[in-house]
């Protein structure tokens, strides 16, 4: 592996690919990864417009990261289930691509249940795409994988949680009150029809790993966030509660007495983490990923919190029946990460988080008075 930062024209040249660009991890990777010093090549055809409407578009994305990256950034409009199309970007860049950060993905419970084709073709299928280009063009690229904890179905909800008045919890002594580790089983539970298509791409990220003796990890995130989400009511937990706060808009709440727990982990967070693996990647690694102990907050928590900083009321209308599949409680153990890279840090919590969101777009959300 070549020590960073660049000291060299070889390393100058080094490029990395980055599948859905345009989204929240796929942007920050973009940002990140061209400060190293690597030219970035992104492949992003705004699927996200297609599955959630104006509010889950990159487009705007997609124009900052040009503007911002320059000739730094080149960018693909293809999609990841076109293998042509994907072949002919792989085949351009060869062996210059240092490494694979696959973020494209479709993200939602709700909308894979409407168009369950649509939904495995790009999660799965188009998962191996990406993986067999790499393996016939790049096959020495660290291949960095965002996988999800829905791979881990509804066996969470099993948990012996205890109700508190803002959240549940798991009791102290619990083997996982600390986090959810990667040996909890994924087999024999409800996944919803994304988590489905989450599990194959998931194993067969592994499975190159290991048949093919690639470099790969699949990195099982919890809520990842940031300012950069396009936030919109089926996709992006945090980022669009404080839109619908900031908007005056209705948040639908689903289930659970508003106390279900995710953990959250900043896209910057998520990002140091992707490039402690490319620095001294493995095979065929399963990471859990998210805001652990750290940063975690039930709903009612976050409304709070978001009410604190904007002074605003939240609008919700509850429904009482929870999302299929939907976690009761989750949080992450990075317990493994953290051995196999112990400088690595988490440095963001919910308040910074929600704080940090909210003043990226005050300028768009907040009505003018």
């Amino acid at each position: 592996m070549v020590s960073l930062p660049p000291t060299d024209q070889e390393w100058r040249v080094t490029v990395a690919l980055v599948t859905g660009s345009g989204g929240l991890i796929g942007s920050e990777a973009a940002r990140h990864f061209a400060g190293l010093g690597l030219d970035v090549v992104g492949i992003d055809n705004d699927m996200r417009r297609y599955f959630f409407g104006e509010d889950g578009s990159t487009a705007w994305s997609l124009d900052r990261l040009a503007a911002d990256l320059g000739s730094a950034y080149t960018h693909h409009a293809v999609d990841i289930r076109d293998r042509d199309g994907l072949e002919q970007v792989f085949k351009r860049y060869g062996k210059d691509i240092a490494v694979v950060i696959h973020s494209a993905a479709q993200p939602s419970h709700d909308w894979a249940a409407k168009e369950p084709f649509t939904d495995f073709d790009v999660n799965a299928g188009g998962t191996l795409n990406v993986l067999e280009n790499t393996r016939r063009h790049a096959i020495d690229a660290p291949f960095i994988h965002c996988s999800t904890n829905k791979v881990y179905g509804d066996r969470p909800n099993s948990l012996p949680l205890i109700e508190l008045e803002t959240r549940y919890e798991l009791p102290e002594e619990h083997r996982w009150y600390d986090g959810i580790t990667e040996d909890m089983s994924i087999d024999e539970s409800l996944h919803s029809i994304f988590g489905a298509s989450k599990v194959a791409s998931d194993v067969m990220v592994q499975e190159y790993g290991r048949y093919f003796d690639m470099k790969t990890a699949c990195f099982r995130g919890g809520t990842l966030t940031g300012p950069a989400h396009s936030a919109a009511e089926l996709h992006g937990f945090l980022a669009y509660l404080m839109r619908c706060v900031m908007e005056g808009r209705t948040y639908n709440l689903f289930g659970y007495k508003g106390k279900m727990v995710r953990d959250a982990i900043h896209s910057h967070d998520v990002l140091t983490a992707f490039e402690a693996f490319f620095r001294e990647p493995r095979s065929a690694q399963v990471y859990n990923l998210g805001g652990g102990r750290h940063s975690n907050t039930s709903h009612i928590e976050a409304f709070r919190i978001a009410r604190e900083i904007t002074g605003r009321e939240a609008r919700i209308n509850y429904v009482e029946q929870a999302r299929t599949g939907d976690h009761q409680w989750y949080v992450s153990s990075m317990a493994r990460f953290e051995e196999h890279y112990p400088s690595w840090k988490i440095t963001y919590d919910v308040p910074m988080i929600l704080r940090e969101i909210y003043e990226a777009n005050v300028d768009k959300w907040v009505p003018k008075a």
